[in-house]
């Protein structure tokens, strides 16, 4: 619970706490039935004072100040925290819808082939390629149960089979989009998505960093098969959820990204 629900909610008790008190009293110092104490209390902590009723004891008189005062900050305090946490709603909803925007433009400019890329490499993704054949008819639980199917799986491409120096021409030439997309404010605030731009990053710098990436020995192999699949693995679970977010948003870009499915051998843009 955040500071604005629990201040909201304190602000609703209360007030409710003041209304039900404040009937009561006003029963019992103004000899009033329920029905007037009531509707006296609400005029009253509304600071409207239609004149039909009004306290005629001292001890009411007091009573009416003190709802006043009490009555009228516990009813601002709940219209204004109210109010402001539908503006975080709206505004969380718009980061929200930025942050998907980005994560779109990395999948165009890099994730969907990178992802090819380690996919076509991957032995032991013949298990998984079902969970991984998202349809047009995908429901959310559709979604949910293919997250929850590949969660515990480590995804493995094997560096052999990957063309690295091909790899490091295509990750060099998108370099500046990948800086663009990290320098972005927002990109900070998703972590995973931050982390997943971090692997990338690190798996390209070490690519650059070798003069010849044809001849390399086998233990150098394997540590560049490590920063290959620390980029994988992140950029499957990244994929997942963008994918769901798109078949609830934009239908029609989601029935791009399903024909191009980087998981399916025969994917293609064109609709047969």
């Amino acid at each position: 619970m955040n500071h604005l629900t629990f201040r909201l909610r304190f602000f609703l008790v209360a007030l409710v706490l003041i209304m039900i008190l404040g009937t009561f009293a006003f029963m019992f110092t103004e000899h009033l039935s329920l029905t007037d104490a009531f509707y006296f209390n609400i005029v009253t902590i509304a600071t409207v004072g239609y004149g039909d009723i009004y306290p005629v004891t001292q001890t009411g008189k007091m009573l009416a100040v003190a709802l006043i005062l009490l009555g009228t900050g516990a009813f601002l305090g709940v219209v204004a925290y109210a109010t402001e946490i539908m503006l975080s709603r709206h505004e969380l909803e718009a980061r929200h819808r930025k942050m998907h925007l980005i994560i779109g433009v990395y999948f165009s400019e890099v994730g969907t082939r990178l992802l090819s890329i380690c996919a076509q490499a991957d032995p032991g993704l013949a298990e998984f390629r079902e969970q991984l054949a998202i349809k047009d008819h995908w429901t959310e639980r559709d979604f949910q149960q293919a997250d929850k199917s590949i969660r515990p799986h480590a995804f493995k491409a094997d560096e052999a089979k990957v063309d690295l120096a091909g790899l490091h021409e295509f990750l060099a030439s998108r370099r500046q989009s990948l800086v663009s997309l990290l320098e972005n404010p927002i990109t900070l605030e998703q972590e995973n998505f931050t982390g997943h731009l971090q692997a990338v990053f690190h798996l390209t710098e070490e690519l650059s960093a070798r003069d010849d990436l044809v001849n390399i020995p086998p233990p150098d192999h394997k540590h560049l098969g490590g920063d290959l699949n620390r980029a994988y693995n992140s950029l499957v679970r990244q994929w997942l959820p963008y994918m769901a977010y798109l078949r609830h948003n934009y239908p029609y870009l989601y029935s791009l990204s399903v024909r191009t499915n980087p998981f399916n051998p025969e994917a293609s843009a064109t609709v047969r």
